[in-house]
């Protein structure tokens, strides 16, 4: 396997420094996010072992601004994944969905992977800035699919992990918590025929069928123009 340099948003804990470990087990380069200095001390090990570390609050736009400078001063990325998530309050749309928007538009990487949701299929298809966790995954999913079609040099896929037992999933959630960062790994490395494909919504390397919005190409474009209106950042 080719080593890679990726980036994985929200590595702190849960799916995304679980996939994090993998690909630094695995050799590749790995660069880690946290929210601030404080959760970065939590992924110190990963930093020790050879990762690279970028620090910024999603939520808050000239963070990810600055992410998105720090990162294209830096050695070209070969992937992404946009693992970072919150469940409820203010924070929702911005973290689950401009901080990859702008991530997109603004840092160049041949592979995309974005977190979406079993509950993206309860979102809402019309745009609204203060929807719901449901609604932000719809939209993220759409970006993907976006991405793919507006792309076709780039790798975009979006990955529902299932419902697994991390800090935002509970200890109690029924789903398998390895298989839940496998897929993600898996597309943002793999020279698999299945891997190498675009525009999918995927669950444990098997593609679903997502919300019927998501391959609907004019509320694929009703996203965009409302993201760029939104951040001032066109795709």
């Amino acid at each position: 396997m080719t080593a890679r340099r990726i980036l994985i948003t929200g590595s702190a804990d849960g799916l995304g420094r679980l996939t994090a470990e993998t690909l630094l087990a695995q050799g590749h380069d790995v660069v880690v996010h946290a929210r601030n200095q404080a959760r970065a001390a939590a992924i110190d090990q990963l930093v020790r072992r050879g990762a690279h570390l970028v620090v910024g609050d999603l939520e808050d736009r000239a963070a990810v601004l600055r992410i998105a400078a720090e990162l294209t001063g830096a050695p070209p990325l070969d992937g992404v994944i946009h693992n970072a998530g919150v469940y409820s309050g203010r924070a929702v749309m911005p973290v689950n969905v401009i901080a990859p928007y702008l991530l997109t538009a603004l840092v160049p990487a041949p592979r995309l992977v974005y977190l979406s949701s079993g509950m993206h299929l309860g979102g809402r298809p019309v745009i609204r800035w203060d929807g719901s966790y449901s609604d932000s995954k719809l939209y993220v999913s759409t970006l993907a699919a976006a991405v793919a079609r507006l792309r076709p040099g780039v790798l975009s896929n979006s990955v529902d992990p299932g419902w697994v037992p991390t800090r935002m999933g509970g200890r109690g959630a029924p789903d398998d918590l390895e298989l839940g960062h496998h897929t993600q790994e898996w597309l943002v490395t793999s020279d698999d025929a299945d891997a190498l494909t675009s525009g999918g919504y995927w669950h444990h390397r098997q593609r679903r069928e997502p919300h019927r919005s998501v391959h609907d190409e004019k509320f694929q474009d009703l996203l965009l123009r409302s993201l760029k209106e939104e951040t001032g950042v066109e795709l």
